[in-house]
């Protein structure tokens, strides 16, 4: 008969779940706490152990640490009413096997039980044991609680670790580059450097050339030799963010990099080697790009030995309050404003909106909001809604530069002034931003 370990500190818990796993036929014992806990693993050598992560004499990570040193094999199911990602990740990181959020749902645990005995079947059947060395970590701001983002951050905790190439996939305005921060700045090379290229902004002979380097005289511009982002990178990462326009030809030479892990530099002749890792990011549908042969089916695999699929702010609306909290803290620190409350009818219209542009569309929204802001209240107003767009647009067509000189002119407004903070708000350059304002005529 297989045994289970129930470690949690509430009686009705630990009493519920005995009768709920007796009656599917396990032997189960419980404990109180981590000390009574750790000595009852220790003694009976469970098979799974159900562990609450807070408990009254010890932290549940930490218990977690200490029963994976005695038996790395033991399959252990987190359990907490406290559902934050940061623990999430952790808790993957240290071996847990699953993350269950009270109040439990017993078909998903009952599912999980099931999918740990299994894998626990087949690690004896193949005799494999993996055990991982656990690292401190920093974490990026990545918001949300639904079960879409748990599953992203259990991913993350998984192959935080590796040194396995990454493909995410999402839509626009997701989260992508966050998601792959999150990944290097969770594993043992975080203190390499993480390094991002835009694919789509770069044409493909200066794209090859911001990879692998040049060397003089490599072509007309080519005044000294270059140093490529695969050399640079070192055992760090290179996020080559949309992918999916790299040309057929650029595929190629990725391909033999990360078949061969060498290079040699545009126009030079010597090889070198490349430790970095490698994540990629797209919101094309590859495999349609495959179909129509404008992506290398060789390269995608390649790419994606772990695959990360982002959902979008659609599928996970539950997020929206939480996003909206924590964007409208960004803005007001960036904007130095003081605008505080989100009334419950915005707060519903920003939730039920579609926002195809995802979290950066409404972040751009809050933004514009918190800008006109004359109080301390995010109005519906002074929302961008689609309704009143599409009123506007009709109404009375404008150029997009009319549009682009409305909001910068209202963001040097709301900075009183200050370009160094206008173009962090609007992520342009200060030398960008200098020349907008001298195209546009902008009063300061």
């Amino acid at each position: 008969m297989k045994s289970i370990l129930v470690v949690d500190d509430d009686a009705l818990i630990r009493k519920t779940l005995s009768s709920h796993l007796t009656k599917k036929g396990f032997e189960v014992q419980t404990a109180e706490d981590g000390e009574s806990g750790l000595r009852k693993y220790g003694e009976t050598k469970p098979d799974l152990v159900f562990l609450d992560i807070r408990l009254p004499d010890a932290d549940g990570l930490d218990v977690l640490r200490r029963m994976k040193d005695l038996s790395a094999r033991t399959s252990i199911l987190i359990m907490t009413a406290y559902d934050d990602m940061k623990t999430t990740i952790e808790a993957i990181k240290l071996g847990a096997f699953e993350y269950l959020v009270k109040p439990l749902d017993y078909i998903a645990m009952d599912l999980a039980v099931e999918k740990a005995f299994q894998v626990k079947a087949l690690e004896e059947k193949v005799s494999y044991l993996v055990e991982e060395k656990q690292k401190e970590y920093t974490i990026d701001n990545i918001i949300g609680h639904s079960s879409p983002m748990r599953d992203v951050y259990k991913l993350i905790g998984s192959v935080a670790n590796t040194r396995a190439n990454v493909l995410i996939q999402g839509e626009s305005g997701t989260g992508k580059e966050l998601v792959a921060k999150a990944i290097h700045y969770n594993g043992p090379y975080r203190d390499e450097p993480f390094i991002v290229i835009n694919c789509s902004a770069i044409s493909d002979t200066l794209l090859e050339s911001e990879l692998f380097g040049h060397v003089k005289g490599a072509f007309t511009d080519a005044v000294s030799e270059t140093r490529g982002k695969f050399e640079i990178a070192g055992k760090g990462t290179l996020f080559l963010d949309e992918i999916g326009d790299v040309s057929p030809n650029l595929q190629s030479k990725l391909l033999r990099v990360i078949e061969s892990r060498d290079f040699m530099k545009v126009g030079g002749e010597k090889v070198m080697k490349t430790e970095a890792r490698i994540i990629a990011a797209t919101n094309h549908i590859l495999h349609a790009l495959i179909e129509s042969g404008k992506f290398r089916e060789d390269l995608y695999y390649r790419l994606k030995v772990v695959e990360i699929n982002l959902p979008s702010l659609r599928e996970r609306k539950e997020d929206v309050p939480e996003l909206v909290g924590y964007l409208v803290e960004k803005i007001n620190r960036e904007l130095r404003k003081n605008v505080r409350k989100v009334p419950p009818d915005v707060m519903k219209i920003l939730t039920d909106l579609p926002w195809k542009g995802n979290v950066r569309e409404l972040e751009n929204a809050l933004t514009r909001a918190v800008i006109l802001a004359k109080g301390d209240v995010v109005l519906k107003e002074n929302l961008p809604l689609e309704t009143e767009e599409r009123k506007h647009f009709s109404q009375d067509l404008i150029s997009l530069q009319e549009v682009e000189k409305e909001y910068i002119q209202y963001v040097l407004a709301a900075v009183k002034g200050s370009k160094t903070r206008a173009s962090q708000v609007l992520k342009i350059s200060r030398p960008t931003l200098d020349k907008k304002i001298k195209d546009y005529a902008l009063e300061i």
